[in-house]
């Protein structure tokens, strides 16, 4: 199944100050986190940004460019579907037709794997961006990204993502969104 703006909705899970410089490949998670972001903004595809206890971990790192409507959440569950707050919004938005979740951030094994795999179970057509998810030790990326393929869910790159969402070459979207990719 491809992507579709329309059906999407971007969640980006815990990349935050203190966890962040642990993570192998720390840089690219934050600047293909930073493509997605400006993809979903220029569709106008709901965000919602994940922080795991914040009081230990600190905010979203400052490498992600966030803006004042992004919907910046607290959980102490690994599993952001474990969290009532968070279950509500993504429900609310799947009434809405937001039923494809397109997920990046960290840590792979842990809250993005849990996220992904109660998305899965609850229905959601669930898509992990491969490029933009990130552990301590890359086998434990590897680890993550092969179970959550093997439950069923899509494992993309940014590119296919962003260029799933936009569908066709030509347009004012294309021009702007490309040019983040080059």
């Amino acid at each position: 199944m491809l992507l579709n703006a329309d059906s999407s909705h971007l969640m980006v899970i815990d990349v935050q100050a203190r966890l962040l410089p642990a993570m192998a490949e720390a840089q690219q998670v934050t600047a293909r986190g930073n493509i997605l972001l400006a993809a979903a903004r220029e569709l106008d595809i709901p965000i919602t940004i994940t922080e795991q206890y914040p009081r230990g971990l600190g905010p979203t790192d400052a490498a992600l460019a966030l803006a004042d409507d992004d919907a910046v959440m607290e959980k102490i569950a690994f599993s952001c579907l474990r969290d009532q707050a968070i279950a509500a919004r993504l429900e609310e938005l799947r009434q809405d037709g937001r039923h494809q979740m397109v997920i990046c951030g960290i840590e792979s094994h842990v809250c993005v794997l849990q996220t992904t795999l109660d998305l899965a179970d609850a229905g959601y057509e669930t898509f992990v961006v491969a490029d933009a998810v990130s552990s301590r030790a890359q086998n434990s990326v590897d680890l993550a990204l092969a179970r959550m393929r093997d439950e069923g869910v899509s494992i993309v790159n940014t590119e296919m993502a962003v260029f799933e969402w936009l569908k066709q070459a030509g347009t004012q979207q294309f021009k702007t969104l490309s040019a983040l990719i080059k």
